[in-house]
């Protein structure tokens, strides 16, 4: 399974960006001296980049994981529950 963050943390960046914009125009046309565009970067963006970059920079398939669950399902160890499986399918449909 692979979590896209960038697509993610690139919309909020996105979004941020643009209710900037729309916020320099508003200023713009409502009368105010000029303002100069300013832009602060605060440790929560900082944390999303760092987190992005850790994402992007994992492996798609974590080889260890499958080759441990592929042995333990060719051994026979590998238990599977149906009510569990069912009961978690119900409460993430919830």
């Amino acid at each position: 399974m692979r979590i896209d963050l960038f697509n993610t943390a690139a919309s909020q960046i996105s979004n941020e960006q643009s209710s900037q914009q729309v916020s320099a125009k508003n200023a713009a046309t409502s009368g105010q001296p000029d303002v100069e565009d300013r832009a602060t970067l605060t440790s929560d963006s900082v944390s999303i980049g760092s987190l992005v970059s850790t994402a992007l920079n994992s492996p798609e398939v974590r080889q260890d994981k499958v080759d441990s669950l592929r042995l333990s399902v060719s051994s026979g160890q590998y238990d599977i529950d149906p009510e569990k499986i069912a009961a978690s399918i119900v409460d993430e449909q919830a």
